[in-house]
């Protein structure tokens, strides 16, 4: 699923598009996905409920826009690991970045909507996959990016609901070795 096709080009259309997205994403910072209700959406969002329905045909769609969004930032931090020298900083970056959005991301993968936001990952994954020169290894550049992204996916989600937290360098110890330096592999 791709975020919404029909997108506004009014101004007041993409502010009220942007209020919306903004007021999901503070609610989402706040409490689980499946506590927000679309009233309280509108609310945070100063629309009216009507509004909300001019943008978006249901909650589930105004997270997945707003999951697209994010979805591609990090992935744009996370694929550069497959190519980086230093894969352990590259982990390292990729931690800090969710570390530093905690509760957002943690509503993302281990929230009501994780299974949706997943295959959204692995979607965006593959697209990515066919815009990259691919090299001649042992493993097709679309499989280890999929692979690479939907566990690195997993190991995040895993991460977000441990009790305490687990130290950034660890889990990127563990994402290096579980992950990347097995894909990268000749």
């Amino acid at each position: 699923m791709a975020p919404m096709d029909n997108l506004p080009t009014d101004a007041r259309q993409l502010r009220s598009r942007r209020q919306l997205l903004d007021a999901m994403l503070h609610l989402l910072e706040t409490r689980p996905y499946d506590q927000v209700t679309i009233r309280e959406v509108a609310r945070e969002a100063e629309v009216g409920y009507a509004t909300f329905f001019r943008h978006y045909p249901s909650k589930d769609a105004l997270l997945h826009d707003l999951a697209a969004g994010q979805i591609a930032d990090l992935l744009q931090r996370a694929l550069p690991i497959l190519f980086a020298d230093d894969a352990r900083q590259s982990c390292m970056t990729l931690f800090a970045y969710v570390a530093e959005r905690r509760a957002l991301w943690s509503a993302f993968l281990t929230g009501g909507a994780a299974t949706m936001l997943k295959q959204e990952f692995s979607d965006q994954a593959r697209q990515l996959a066919q815009q990259r020169p691919h090299d001649a290894g042992w493993l097709p550049d679309e499989l280890r990016i999929v692979f690479a992204v939907s566990a690195t996916v997993e190991i995040l989600a895993w991460w977000l609901q441990q009790e305490p937290d687990y130290p950034l360098d660890r889990m990127a110890e563990i994402l290096d070795r579980l992950v990347v330096t097995p894909s990268m592999q000749p």
